[in-house]
């Protein structure tokens, strides 16, 4: 009977191991012996990381470009509240056109982008109805000076290559 109730235990011991290694993955050509096959730490970041699908950048709502843009106009134009809201909308529709245009898969990328310089036209046409002709006058002066800002950029990036 002593015999009988060490082999007993002794089976029970090494069935015990036996599971306890499975539940880490030792033994199974997955864990590497470092428990990489079980449910550990890194196994459940893992999977939690195999649930989400690869994610777009963020998208910057369109009310907080607008606002950054109308930070840096109302000063340098001298905009009143109401030309601010007015031009801000301009600015909202533009924008949310853009970003459409931008998504629609059926045009090609020139089409693409005659419909954008498009909408910058109509965009400097609606802007201008809220502008004095003081307003104008800086409101070209700034578009210039950002455009020539853009150049100068491409022209330094050009030279670095």
């Amino acid at each position: 009977m002593n015999k009988t109730q060490f082999i007993v235990a002794l089976a029970f011991i090494l069935l015990s191991f036996n599971t306890t290694f499975a539940q880490y993955g030792y033994g199974n050509g997955y864990g590497n012996g470092y428990g990489g096959g079980g449910m550990g730490r890194n196994s459940m970041s893992q999977i939690n990381q195999m649930d989400q699908t690869p994610s777009k950048p963020k998208e910057i709502p369109v009310e907080v470009t607008v606002s950054k843009i109308m930070e840096k106009l109302k000063p340098e134009l001298n905009l009143d509240e109401l030309q601010t809201i007015a031009i801000g909308n301009v600015y909202t529709d533009i924008i949310r056109s853009q970003t459409a245009i931008m998504k629609d898969e059926k045009l090609g990328q020139t089409e693409k982008s005659n419909e954008i310089k498009v909408l910058f036209e109509v965009n400097e046409r609606k802007v201008n109805e809220y502008l004095s002709e003081e307003q104008k006058i800086k409101y070209k002066a700034l578009k210039e000076d950002r455009g020539n800002n853009k150049k100068e950029k491409k022209k330094k990036s050009k030279k670095e290559e």
